[in-house]
């Protein structure tokens, strides 16, 4: 079942169209990346699913429904810029902000309890909100976006500000809330934060799809037959009819393979000339390379 389908969406803002056509599937209980550059139209897309924003056309479903305004109650959005009120405390700002979402104040105060008890943060409760750093901020917005326990939750930069410690904390979080059902769609820049949490991605350049799949048989359709070899002895002088080397150092060498040459032959060659070998490895290419190449193309 896919909680979100989007179905050649349009939105165009005067004379400039922001998506253009663009369709995608979010399967339920993924981690779903919505990338592309600057300008692409990510934060569009994201305004039209929570409801903010209305597509000019196509059409977008959520759990199988036409989009309608009752479906926000079971999202969780937390935008890049974030929407915290400075002069508010903690508690008194998420009680309110889950009352929005639909919870009781009995509930509201229980499940918030739950949260600033696990990010063992209790003592935040009635410091105002501009007192609070940047990160511990960000942990307050996080908490405001899932404590109504949403089936999509919509993350836009959502380790900006944050430490090394409570980026894992908040990594935790999300992979302990996709176990749970959870559905989320996460936009970033940093694409190495997508390779390490993200199964499917959607890359969206100038308002439309140029790329979409899971991240393991995309990075396998863009590999260009390179391989890197760790080798304790010099590389056999004829190593050119099985594959020419773009990189040494140290005793390591990146080869490319020559045509009609597959890593077995290489291997077997290598081994049949005696050479001993500390590492073999296939080099796929990152996301952050993919992305790259295709926003310049």
């Amino acid at each position: 079942m896919n909680v979100l389908e989007l179905q050649d969406v349009v939105k165009q803002y005067r004379q400039h169209t922001a998506v253009d056509k663009v369709s995608f599937e979010v399967p339920k209980g993924a981690i779903f990346g919505l990338l592309g550059p600057n300008g692409a139209g990510k934060t569009s897309l994201i305004r039209i699913i929570t409801t903010i924003t209305r597509a000019d056309e196509g059409q977008v479903f959520f759990e199988g429904e036409p989009l309608n305004v009752a479906h926000p109650m079971k999202i969780g959005y937390m935008p890049e810029e974030r929407g915290l009120y400075k002069k508010m405390k903690v508690g008194e700002h998420l009680l309110y902000l889950a009352r929005l979402k639909g919870l009781s104040k009995l509930m509201a105060r229980e499940k918030i309890g739950m949260w600033l008890e696990k990010f063992e943060i209790t003592d935040w409760w009635n410091k105002k909100v501009e007192e609070l750093s940047k990160g511990m901020q960000q942990k307050i917005q996080f908490i405001s976006t899932v404590v109504h326990e949403p089936s999509l939750l919509i993350l836009d930069e959502p380790f900006s500000g944050l430490d090394p410690l409570n980026t894992n904390l908040i990594k935790d979080e999300i992979h302990r809330l996709k176990q749970l059902g959870t559905t989320i769609l996460f936009s970033t820049h940093r694409m190495e934060q997508v390779e390490e949490i993200c199964e499917n991605i959607v890359l969206i350049n100038k308002g439309k799809n140029v790329l979409q799949g899971k991240v393991n048989e995309i990075k396998e359709s863009f590999k260009q037959n390179l391989y890197e070899v760790q080798l304790l002895d010099p590389p056999p002088a004829n190593l050119g009819e099985y594959a020419n080397i773009v990189l040494a150092r140290e005793g390591l060498l990146r080869l490319k393979l020559s045509n009609g040459s597959d890593s077995n032959d290489l291997l077997r060659f290598l081994i049949n000339k005696g050479v001993r070998i500390r590492a073999f490895r296939e080099v796929l290419p990152s996301l952050n390379e993919i992305f790259i190449r295709q926003v310049e193309q």
